[in-house]
């Protein structure tokens, strides 16, 4: 296979207000480029977290109008690098079926800022952590209804499978991306701390350990200000952007603070593994449960 690919995962603590948000974003995604990355990657909800759905309405464009996308494909044209956009809130634009949700949507950019591939986000983060946290992630977005592969940066020349956050907890998608061919898993999140504290890491290893392909994790993290909104209470987001190698083993882990975080991507690693292990080929068919 071809040779390695250095790519930077940069972990944001992103507020509810895109227009601070954007320019600490930029700053960022240079620093990764100028640190020899040529594929970067950003965290889930880029644009912005934590709002309520009345300030989503009025703060969300859609996926032409939004500004933070074009500008990070001026920036992915400019740098001359490839760019995973972890997921922009968007407005989805023609709900003539009634459906007046928006979308968590992850765009793979080329160097030359064109859109090589987009995915919605599969599966709602609906849940009660406890009795003082809950979400109901479907109440405002809108769930997709297909698995994406892309192919990726040219450098070492590797299939892309595109996932968010907490498709993490749903193995079969990670096996259907691999046995298609994926080579790369894509997991931009911004976990729950108190999930990711007991999950996050033993997850993403077991996505690498299952297919035999890297995952790649860039992360959210910290305590989200609540500009637009200050009577709302701030959400905490875990950290830890993770690299994790076909084998399992991890990489690089992002820490706690918002930054870069470099990894080198071997493609023959992710032969190696699959070789010592071949159980993408060894699927059988089975009666009940």
């Amino acid at each position: 296979m071809n040779g390695r690919l250095r790519a930077g995962l940069v972990q944001l603590c992103v507020s509810d207000d895109p227009g601070r948000n954007l320019p600490v974003t930029r700053d960022l995604v240079r620093q990764a480029a100028l640190g020899g990355a040529g594929w970067v990657l950003t965290p889930e909800v880029t644009n912005l977290l934590g709002v309520s759905r009345e300030l989503q309405q009025h703060l969300l464009r859609t996926e032409d109008e939004d500004p933070t996308l074009a500008a990070l494909r001026a920036d992915a044209r400019d740098l001359g690098i490839w760019l995973l956009i972890g997921s922009l809130a968007l407005k989805r634009g023609g709900t003539a079926d009634g459906d007046d949700r928006f979308v968590n949507r992850s765009f793979l950019i080329a160097p030359d800022g064109g859109i090589r591939a987009r995915y919605d986000k599969l599966h709602m983060f609906d849940v009660t952590v406890s009795d003082s946290e809950s979400y109901r992630e479907s109440a405002s977005f809108r769930p997709g209804d297909r698995a994406v592969l892309a192919r990726g940066p040219d450098q070492a020349p590797m299939h892309v499978g595109m996932t968010i956050c907490y498709d993490l907890r749903f193995p079969q998608l990670y096996r259907a991306l691999a046995q298609a061919g994926a080579q790369v898993l894509t997991v931009p999140a911004a976990f729950n701390d108190t999930t990711g504290a007991a999950h996050w890491q033993v997850l993403l290893q077991a996505r690498a350990i299952e297919t035999g392909c890297y995952v790649l994790a860039p992360a959210q993290c910290g305590l989200h200000a609540t500009h637009a909104d200050p009577d709302r209470r701030p959400r905490r987001s875990y950290g830890h952007s993770l690299a994790v190698d076909p084998w399992g083993q991890v990489l690089a882990d992002g820490g706690t603070e918002p930054g870069v975080t470099f990894v080198e991507l071997d493609p023959d690693a992710i032969v190696r593994a699959r070789s010592r292990i071949p159980s993408l080929t060894h699927d059988r068919k089975f009666a009940g449960p």
